[in-house]
């Protein structure tokens, strides 16, 4: 690709992002600049550009990033849920975690609920954002970022001051996809953002396991439902082990 790393940079930062616009930059070959950048990052042109981000239909231009690169060189599992999860569901992946950190890097999208905790109970975890590289979202996980930026690795494909738009988190689960070698869902809905990463990871050949939800409770289904439709079931800590 005949384009320099500092002109992604620069569209980057021009168009907060935007995977299309940056490509009809590079394309058009616009004008740019060169700056010098408080963060680091890699562009799709570098040699440390990972493998697993190759895979993808849209591959990101760039990635910024916070915390220790080598991360990206182990084999990760991808563990998502349901934001508003249920407490049975934080305490399966308490169990889940646990028993899988030690074998992968645990790989989720640092919002709220399943992913916080799937964070919260590794050292060795990648988070990847779907704001600007120095926006924290949501508020209540400050201290995860502040640890992840240590031991761990805090990835984004937006520039720093980007919001957090709704429309950002659907297109970031496919990177949560790419780095995942398996995929654990813990709890869902029907249609939720856990789905899309779950079709993401289809689209790679990642195999789908599904903790599966109780009869009775009828608001957490997706489980069941991608059961029914193929995926591993988790019947037991043993079942986990396999992995």
């Amino acid at each position: 690709m005949k384009i320099k790393r500092e002109a992604i940079l620069w569209y980057a930062i021009q168009y907060d992002g935007d995977w299309k616009k940056i490509g009809n930059a590079i394309k058009a070959h616009e004008d740019y600049s060169i700056i010098s950048y408080p963060y680091t990052y890699f562009t799709i042109v570098d040699d440390m550009y990972p493998d697993a981000f190759k895979r993808l239909r849209y591959p990101p231009w760039i990635i910024f990033y916070q915390g220790d690169i080598d991360l990206l060189k182990r084999k990760g599992i991808g563990i998502v849920g349901a934001r508003n999860c249920s407490l049975e569901a934080l305490q399966n992946t308490d169990t889940i975690v646990q028993r899988l950190k030690s074998k992968y890097v645990i790989v989720s999208g640092l919002a709220k609920g399943i992913d916080a905790r799937a964070h919260l109970n590794a050292d060795k975890t990648i988070g990847v954002l779907g704001c600007g590289i120095n926006v924290i979202y949501p508020k209540e996980n400050a201290y995860l970022y502040e640890r992840m930026k240590k031991s761990g690795l805090i990835l984004s494909e937006y520039p720093m001051h980007v919001k957090p738009l709704a429309y950002h988190f659907p297109w970031r689960n496919r990177l949560i996809a790419a780095l995942s070698d398996n995929l654990v869902v813990i709890e869902a809905t029907y249609k939720s953002g856990t789905m899309i990463t779950v079709n993401e990871c289809l689209e790679l050949s990642v195999p789908i396991y599904c903790v599966p939800t109780a009869f009775q409770n009828v608001k957490y289904q997706g489980c069941n439902y991608l059961i029914n439709n193929g995926a591993n079931i988790l019947v037991d800590i043993n079942d986990v082990d396999d992995i």
